[in-house]
């Protein structure tokens, strides 16, 4: 190469390594938007082995944390959205057309009913339903229904659903299950082994457990995501790099994390339950909890998820206390981190929900959603004992 000048030089130098640098310890990050190629020969060659040009397309990192999720969910592929939220959507959209169905659990998580119902505006009809309740899930088939949609744990009143039922229904149906796993996690559940098509996760929370990426993936099989890919590409939902190593990384220790949030989101359930001015606790964990066998049955290393909630009496100036009590744990919009959070989603995951709603879904104004962390559990409860003396 001839000597360049500096204003060259300087967008070129180091640029290139031109020792041997294969087998890194950890996945390396590439954050670049596009792969350089030699001519038009190479180009058509990483076409055909779908190998790396524009970062909208492929990346390397999406692609190490997709085959991560693939392993863990047990799908035969998957892809990796930019969040949660943008999974569920690409998952629904590649499914459904015009006139299609959608039966829908309706205690999913407030932004997932909305979409669904943005949804009637371009045909698609919704019918939410009880999906506790087989003889209402059949009930509401139609010719067109295409699919079930509905979460491993539900946000916020901590419930879980017969799979195998829910699966077979679906099936004998021509329809597909697709299942939110993401407060559970695959630690916990897999879905999939149960009879579920389609597994969506919003990696933001368990999964990543860092509280510092906003990620999402859908696993299914090779057909289903080579569809779902074609249309994330086309709405530009993709991860970025930097997020996706993130996610990959935080992943690694995932069943460290998830099975401490479990114990210790069972001891504070358990706390809770002796506790006169808490109405109810909702955690399947509990001995006492309607759907406690059933979750036993289908839930792993007797593990029932790190989120639960609770209820106090309606008084808004109390529970303003109680949070101003606590020590460490403090209010979030989010869950899944490393640390106790807690949120009342009468103020945050159905805000928007009329209170009329939200009150049939046995969502009170009361309510408080904990998302356990791995703190010491005997803290967490001393915590939280110290701020429930508001009450006395």
């Amino acid at each position: 190469m001839t000597e360049l000048n500096r204003e060259t030089g300087i967008l070129y130098k180091g640029s290139r390594i031109d020792t041997i640098a294969k087998d890194p310890e950890t996945m390396p990050l590439y954050m670049t938007t596009a792969f350089n190629v030699d001519d038009l020969e190479d180009l058509q060659e990483r076409y055909k082995v779908k190998g790396y040009t524009y970062i909208r397309t492929r990346n390397p990192n999406r692609k190490a944390l997709a085959d991560l999720m693939t392993y863990l969910e047990g799908g035969e592929d998957s892809i990796v959205c930019s969040s949660g939220m943008a999974a569920i959507s690409t998952a629904i959209l590649t499914i459904t057309k015009t006139q299609a169905h959608v039966i829908a659990d309706s205690t999913l998580y407030g932004e997932s009913i909305e979409l669904l119902e943005k949804l009637k505006k371009f045909g698609v009809n919704v019918t939410f339903i009880d999906i506790n309740n087989l003889d209402e899930v059949k009930a509401a088939f139609k010719d067109e229904t295409v699919a079930i949609y509905s979460e491993t744990i539900s946000n916020p009143m901590i419930n879980t659903i017969d799979f195998r039922a829910i699966a077979n229904i679906a099936h004998e149906n021509g329809a597909k299950l697709i299942i939110d796993n993401t407060f559970a996690t695959s630690h916990i559940i897999s879905p999939i082994q149960l009879g579920a098509d389609i597994v969506v996760n919003s990696l933001t929370k368990f999964a990543n457990g860092h509280s510092d990426v906003c990620v999402g993936s859908i696993t299914s099989t090779i057909d289903f995501i080579k569809e779902a890919n074609y249309l994330q590409q086309l709405l530009g939902s993709t991860a970025d790099p930097m997020s996706a190593w993130l996610c990959e990384r935080g992943i690694r220790t995932m069943e460290l994390r998830v099975q401490k949030q479990s114990d210790n989101a069972l001891a504070i359930a358990k706390f809770l339950e002796t506790i006169p001015v808490v109405k109810t606790v909702h955690y399947v964990g509990l001995d006492s909890h309607p759907q406690h066998e059933l979750a036993a049955g289908q839930f792993k290393h007797h593990a029932f998820g790190g989120m639960l909630s609770f209820e106090l009496p309606d008084d808004e100036e109390k529970m303003n206390e109680f949070m101003h009590r606590l020590s460490f744990v403090h209010y979030a919009m989010t869950l899944g981190g490393f640390r106790t959070t807690i949120s009342v989603p009468a103020f945050s995951s159905h805000y928007d929900m009329p209170r009329e709603k939200r009150l049939l879904l046995g969502i009170t104004d009361g309510m408080i959603r904990i998302s356990v962390g791995i703190e010491n559990s005997t803290d967490l409860i001393n915590d939280l004992k110290n701020a429930l003396e508001v009450y006395n």
